[in-house]
């Protein structure tokens, strides 16, 4: 029984689900978010926490004025979460793409012009850009291969690679164990890109966000293989966790 429910499932996922899909993208957010912190203003874009909680500390001292300039990249991400909750009904009545792969093909789009913006531009610019995509990203891809998990930041995964060892040695648990694998294997792909990112801002300047195109060209390249072809029948079917 649990053979046939760990192995069945593989066989009928979507390319948008698979676990190389989500390893790339966290490659490719990794990259982000290193290149708003090094480059643009040295925040963090990826997710919210750390700007709800600066903001706060910035209440708690009496700077108020301080503390409300967060609000631009916190809306900046619940827009693109709403964003990315709407269009995807429209978008599939179109019967062309899923809304998987015209959201990458934004996202690369958007990757490309950042680099065209000279680090003279205001950082608020870029961050709020990167927020928003960042968003998006994370609330459109939500489980691979029947995994939830996330591809902009590493804190979920860093959780489940410690569950997954401790299922593993507690109920001998074969399946957690693989599972804690492929969260690490997530975190390491995050680290890698941002690290390699990282190394090559100060040779590239703006222009290092473009390395972030390399991971989302191939997602996006095998998306649109999928959609346009051995899946175009299945453009009606919902992902894992829609």
């Amino acid at each position: 029984m649990n053979t046939k429910q760990i192995s069945e499932p593989k066989k009928d996922y979507l390319v948008c689900e698979q676990k190389l899909v989500y390893t790339l993208l966290m490659a490719s957010a990794g990259m982000m978010g290193a290149y708003t912190y090094v480059l643009r203003g040295g925040v963090f874009c990826n997710a919210q926490t750390a700007n709800v909680l600066v903001m706060a500390i910035n209440f708690g001292r009496g700077d108020w004025l301080g503390g409300l300039y967060f609000l631009i990249p916190i809306s900046a991400y619940l827009l693109g979460a709403f964003v990315s909750e709407i269009l995807p009904s429209p978008v599939k009545k179109l019967g062309f793409l899923r809304w998987d792969t015209y959201l990458t093909i934004f996202e690369a789009a958007v990757l490309f012009l950042l680099g065209f913006l000279p680090l003279s531009v205001p950082h608020q610019v870029v961050q709020v850009l990167v927020n928003f995509l960042a968003s998006m990203q994370y609330n459109t891809f939500r489980q691979a291969e029947g995994i939830p998990m996330a591809t902009t930041f590493c804190t979920n995964h860093i959780r489940q690679v410690g569950v997954g060892l401790a299922k593993a040695i507690r109920k001998k648990d074969r399946t957690e164990l693989h599972r804690g694998i492929i969260h690490a294997g997530m975190v390491s792909a995050f680290l890698l890109g941002a690290a390699l990112l990282t190394y090559l801002c100060p040779i590239l300047e703006e222009k290092a966000i473009w390395l972030a195109l390399i991971p989302m060209g191939i997602v996006l390249t095998k998306l649109l293989r999928a959609d346009l072809g051995t899946e175009h029948h299945m453009l009606d079917r919902k992902p894992s966790g829609h």
